[in-house]
């Protein structure tokens, strides 16, 4: 917690050790706003700090997070959030600067939201079990489905982690896995370095598009792997059946809850009735990182049959850390 704290003014930064103390695991999210209290948000509430941040406090906390040199990371300004050590994110909000119809810069910076990345091993054993094709020592295409918030990016990047790592009790070797991480979410490169563990045969581009990372991995990386966080745009679905159809197995991710979500973004749409993905997982709303639907591609018939049998209800061993006080705050 060190990471973040020592960004903001002294003043802010007692009020927030004071408050946080033995909540740190359940932390989220620190956001501060020009003359707003100091919101807190944890896995299953809020906690106001009634504390009036200042403009200049603001600009204080940004110059720290940009080490005092603001023009440098310009860029990452521009795209709305810069990354900080231990791949936490920092997401900004003011005045956009518009050149040619792109952003350039954001001026009057009245918000800053720090986004607390945890790293949780072993929390994609459940997906695990049903996505590795251990004949041919490789994955299913998968699609990962859950609203914001339930886990899926977390899920993702162990997933990474393992498969390319390799997994000695399934007698899985590892392979070389390309990283997309087009929002920083998954490896949080910082000056070139993942912060989070993401395997030892991975390959990671970022703050590039998915079209363009993704052409950029297979051409120069020969990923036997592919991954990407929440696609859902023309240019995904032409990128995702160039890779397909380079030879390369997909893993990505997808906002929604269920078919019917999925099917109201005409671009998804067009890769499920393509039969791209071999494996579609729908993650629980309720109990972050559970499994609550799975469908595998029956590809004799060349339809997906749901895999009920399949699913497990609990798992040992690991913990998505949520609120004390929350009913649903199970191991599995």
């Amino acid at each position: 917690m060190e990471q973040i704290l020592k960004y903001f003014p002294s003043k802010i930064k007692t009020l927030l050790e004071n408050e946080i103390q033995d909540k740190k695991e359940t932390l989220e999210e620190i956001r501060v706003r020009v003359q707003k209290p100091i919101i807190l948000k944890y896995n299953s509430n809020e906690k106001i700090i009634r504390y009036l941040t200042t403009s200049e406090e603001i600009l204080s906390i940004l110059q720290h997070i940009c080490e005092n040199s603001i023009y440098s990371y310009q860029k990452q300004i521009a795209e709305g959030f810069v990354t900080i050590t231990g791949g936490h994110r920092v997401g900004i909000s003011g005045s956009c600067v518009i050149e040619n119809e792109k952003v350039i810069n954001i001026n009057y910076i009245n918000s800053l939201n720090f986004r607390i990345s945890k790293q949780i091993s072993g929390c994609s054993e459940n997906l695990l079990e049903n996505m590795l094709d251990l004949k041919n020592n490789t994955v299913l295409n998968t699609l990962i489905v859950s609203p914001p918030g339930s886990g899926k990016t977390t899920i993702l990047r162990d997933l990474v982690k393992q498969i390319s790592s390799g997994i000695k009790n399934l007698k899985f070797k590892g392979i070389n896995v390309g990283v997309v991480d087009e929002r920083g979410e998954i490896a949080a490169l910082y000056k070139g370095v993942p912060q989070n563990e993401v395997g030892i045969k991975t390959d990671v581009i970022d703050n590039v598009s998915k079209s363009i990372g993704m052409k950029m991995l297979i051409r120069s990386m020969a990923p036997q792997v592919i991954v990407a966080d929440e696609i859902g745009t023309l240019e995904d679905v032409q990128i995702i059946n160039y890779a397909i159809c380079s030879g390369c197995k997909g893993i990505f991710t997808a906002h929604g809850e269920n078919f019917d979500d999925l099917y109201l973004n005409p671009m998804i749409k067009e890769l499920i009735n393509n039969h791209i993905f071999e494996a579609i997982f729908f993650l629980d709303t309720k109990i972050k990182g559970n499994i609550k639907d799975f469908y595998l591609l029956e590809k004799k018939q060349m339809q997906y049959k749901k895999q009920e049998e399949n699913i497990k209800e609990e798992m040992t061993g690991i913990e998505f850390l949520l609120g004390e006080n929350d009913e649903s705050n199970k191991r599995y």
